[in-house]
Parts: structure tokens; sequence; C-alpha cells
């Protein structure tokens, strides 16, 4: 799968509830963990993929020992508390890592792979790729959480970014 790159319209729209958890659910999430693997990163939104479809990704394996990539479907965020400042890059802004404050807490709600609902508390790390990922599914991307000044500053590069992302469309 490709990764499409900021400037392509996809990433600015809200992605679509899944209704169904079916075969092409299954699917679409085990090739987006495949994707996510290639390259390199910890979590990938379907919107990333060019899927309109509420569904994440999360492989915390380089940090957390025993664990596996999963699928989250549906998520949402209950509650927030705490702040957290952290660098954060994006698969579709390649070359940029800036530091993006959020809720250091979050209470999540969400389906997994198998359908089944979910509601845990949530801190660290994983909060943090949660609420990026997240993000993405509301057509949000971390350069959005910047500064007026930070983002001025990175304009010559999104749009150099945004630019090859055309010549591949």
């Amino acid at each position: 799968m490709r990764v499409i790159k900021y400037g392509n319209s996809i990433l600015r729209m809200k992605a679509k509830p899944v209704e169904e958890i079916n075969d092409s659910i299954h699917e679409l999430a085990d090739n987006m963990i495949q994707t996510m693997r290639e390259y390199e990163g910890i979590g990938l939104a379907a919107p990333q993929v060019a899927e309109s479809k509420a569904l994440f990704v999360i492989d915390l394996s380089l940090i957390e020992e025993g664990v596996e990539p999963k699928a989250i479907i549906n998520p949402e965020i209950i509650s927030k508390s705490g702040v957290s400042v952290f660098e954060e890059g994006c698969l579709c802004i390649p070359g940029i890592r800036e530091e993006v404050k959020r809720p250091e807490i979050i209470q999540v709600k969400y389906q997994d792979i198998e359908g089944n609902l979910h509601e845990e508390e949530i801190d660290g790390l994983k909060a943090r790729v949660f609420q990026h990922e997240i993000d993405h599914l509301h057509g949000v991307l971390f350069v959005d959480r910047l500064g007026t000044m930070k983002r001025k500053l990175l304009q010559k590069q999104l749009k150099k970014i945004a630019e090859e992302e055309q010549g591949k469309a």
C-alpha cells in the first residue's frame, strides 16, 4: 500500500465509521500493519492509505515487550487530562518532526478487529499515538497543532511535499 503525503485532500476528510467488521476490514487492517512495518511507523490510520474508514493500526512492540500490532476501529476519546509535550513525526509528512502538546492521559472507547468493545484509560506514548491517529480520522495533521510561527517556518517544506504528492496523484 502507498502512504499518501501531505497535500492529498483525503488527509483532510473526516473518515466514515466502520459499520461492519468483515473480511475486507480484516484484509485492510492486515495490509495496513504490513505497510506500517515497511515504513517503520508505530501507527497508521486508514486515511493515510487513501481509505476513508475510522480505523487505525498501532504497533508499540519497539517500546513494549510482548505487544502485538493491533487494529483500533471507530475510536473515540471520552475524556482527557494532563499535558505532555513530545516530538512527533508522521509518515504523511516525511522529514518533519516537531514537538506537539497533547493531553497526557486519555479515556478511549473503541472496537477491536473481532468487534469487541473496549474502554480504557491510557497514557504515555500509547496515548500520544492514539491521539495522533484519531486526529487523522478527523482530517487533522500534527502540523495543525503547532503554533502559527512554527507552521510559517515549515511552509516551504510542506509545500514541497504537497507538490511531490500532486505529481503522484
